[in-house]
């Protein structure tokens, strides 16, 4: 995860999440972004990912996909739904999750 994602050529779909990190939990919050980045790597139509986090906790991820009915069964994956609850209750101070078509790269 330390360089960029290299993907195919275009067009493909990115999911953005944006992130404020609470204090809460720091151990549990890494073994289960690590638990999610290896399972997103399993899932049909994964193409890859880009992440960052700044010290004050704000965070970006990037993840690509191949189509939307990808994105779609990553979003109901029962582990990564379990991930999302998980977020919202003591993870996340807030987020914003944007999906786009990359027509060009």
């Amino acid at each position: 995860m330390s360089k960029p994602c290299t993907c195919p050529e275009p067009p493909y779909y990115s999911v953005i999440f944006a992130n404020q990190r609470t204090a809460e939990d720091p151990a549990g919050y890494d073994a289960m972004a690590e638990r999610m980045f290896e399972l997103a790597q399993r899932q049909p139509g994964y193409l890859g990912v880009d992440t960052a986090r700044d010290a004050e906790g704000f965070g970006i991820t990037v993840s690509y996909w191949r189509d939307l009915e990808a994105i779609e069964n990553w979003r109901i994956n029962s582990d990564h739904l379990e991930a999302q609850q998980l977020g919202r209750e003591k993870w996340y101070e807030t987020f914003s999750l944007r999906v786009a078509r990359v027509e060009r790269a």
